[in-house]
């Protein structure tokens, strides 16, 4: 029981710093028993000033706390049977958690999480959601060019419309990547578009080449599984 409650607790905060329900469920428990797997959601822990601590307490909970509390548990109930002092525990334990999940208390902490960001981090620090500020509707992705691309031989800046809700952040060409001057550049076959936009206007104009580098990531997988 009081495993459970530190772990709601645990998730409940992580979903105050912006962390999906179940991204953060699953890397909590992942973190306090030591036996998830290494996923690229982890590096939304790792990347992230604020998550890097609650993930270290409960990397150090998991390893040591976890068997004490058990320890002292069995002792408690094998010598003296002491459920009041083990009442106890669990009461202030599932106190704390319902003040943490009451919404006025998630609303100010969220209020105060950002305002710490913006205060004691630099902006290379802070994870790319809280830089950019992205919203549900909102993408960032890389779409590569293939051969048979309808913008092969076009000018980056004939690609995109004015009126389109998409970013060109950079282009990477090779080992070179363009800034100033990649709306001057005539996209060519393996250049790599990093986009920043409307997640619906991202996926229709790139259907093509995103339904391209999908089938060569399941090729790739399918090939490392034999």
């Amino acid at each position: 029981m009081i495993i459970f409650i530190v772990l709601e607790i645990m998730v409940t905060l992580l979903i105050i710093t912006g962390l999906d329900k179940e991204i953060a469920r699953f890397q909590v428990v992942s973190m306090l028993t030591g036996t998830g797997f290494t996923t690229k959601e982890s590096e939304l822990i790792l990347r992230h000033p604020v998550r890097r601590k609650i993930g270290v307490f409960l990397i150090l909970f998991g390893a040591f706390s976890l068997a004490v509390i058990i320890s002292s548990m069995s002792n408690i109930l094998a010598e003296s049977f002491r459920i009041k002092q083990l009442s106890i525990t669990t009461g202030v334990l599932a106190l704390i958690l319902l003040v943490v999940k009451y919404p006025g208390f998630s609303r100010r902490m969220s209020a105060r999480y950002e305002d710490h960001l913006q205060k004691e981090f630099e902006l290379h620090e802070l994870p790319i959601q809280e830089v950019l500020y992205l919203e549900e509707g909102d993408l960032i992705t890389a779409v590569e060019i293939f051969d048979d691309s309808e913008y092969l031989g076009h000018k980056v800046c004939d690609v995109f419309e004015s009126e389109e809700d998409i970013n060109l952040l950079f282009l990477h060409r090779g080992d070179i990547k363009i800034r100033g001057k990649r709306w001057d550049c005539e996209v060519q076959e393996g250049d790599i578009l990093y986009l920043y936009g409307s997640k619906e206007a991202i996926e229709k104009k790139f259907a093509k080449e995103l339904e391209r580098l999908q089938e060569i990531t399941i090729d790739e997988k399918n090939a490392a599984a034999l």
